[in-house]
C-alpha cells in the first residue's frame, strides 16, 4: 500500500493531507443528505410539506456536494475531471428543474421531474464511478456498469414519472 494514502471502511483515499481528508468529510456528509433528502423527496407525495422541504434540502445539499467535488477534482484533476463532469451535470440538472418550479415555465412540471431526475441520476453515477470498486458486489461489476446502471433504472421511473403525474401529462402554464 502507498504511503501517501488513507484507508478509511475499505476506501482508499489518496492523500495524507488534514486538508485534503477534511474535505472528503464534509463532502461525504453532505452528499449523505443530498442522496436522503432526494430519495425523500421522491418518494413523499407531491403537496405542500415533506416534498418542497426535502427538495429544497436536496438542492443545497447538491450545491455543497458540487462544490466540495469541485475543489476535490481541482487537486487530483487528471485522476477526478470526470467526476467533476458528473457534478456539473447533476447540478444544472437540478438548477433546471427547480428553476422551472420556481418560474413557472411552460411545462415546467416535466422540467421539474427530468431536471431533479437526471441530477439524482448523474450524483449516483458519480458515487459509483468514484467509489464501485471498492463496494461489495459492485467491485464484482464491469466498471462501465458504474456508469450505465444508475441511468438504466433511473431514466424509466423518470418516464414512469412524466406518463403518471397530472401536471406533467397536461399542459402546464403559469395560473
Amino acid at each position: 500500500m502507498d504511503d501517501s494514502v488513507t484507508v478509511i471502511a475499505g476506501i482508499v483515499i489518496p492523500s495524507k493531507s488534514p486538508y485534503f481528508l477534511g474535505m472528503v468529510g464534509v463532502h461525504v456528509a453532505v452528499a449523505l443528505v443530498c442522496v436522503i433528502a432526494g430519495a425523500t423527496a421522491m418518494l413523499s407525495a407531491k403537496r405542500p410539506g415533506r416534498h418542497p422541504k426535502a427538495g429544497t434540502v436536496y438542492y443545497w445539499s447538491l450545491c455543497a456536494v458540487w462544490a466540495t467535488a469541485s475543489v476535490l477534482s481541482v487537486v487530483r484533476w487528471a485522476e477526478n475531471y470526470p467526476l467533476f463532469i458528473l457534478g456539473l451535470l447533476s447540478f444544472g440538472f437540478a438548477t433546471l428543474g427547480r428553476t422551472a418550479l420556481r418560474r413557472h415555465w411552460r411545462y415546467w412540471a416535466r422540467l421539474h421531474i427530468a431536471g431533479m431526475g437526471g441530477s439524482y441520476i448523474f450524483l449516483l453515477i458519480a458515487f459509483y464511478v468514484d467509489n464501485g470498486r471498492n463496494l461489495p458486489l459492485w467491485r464484482d461489476l464491469p466498471p462501465i456498469l458504474y456508469w450505465v446502471l444508475p441511468a438504466a433504472l433511473g431514466l424509466p421511473l423518470i418516464v414512469w414519472a412524466l406518463l403518471r403525474h397530472p401536471l406533467a401529462r397536461s399542459y402546464n402554464r403559469p395560473a
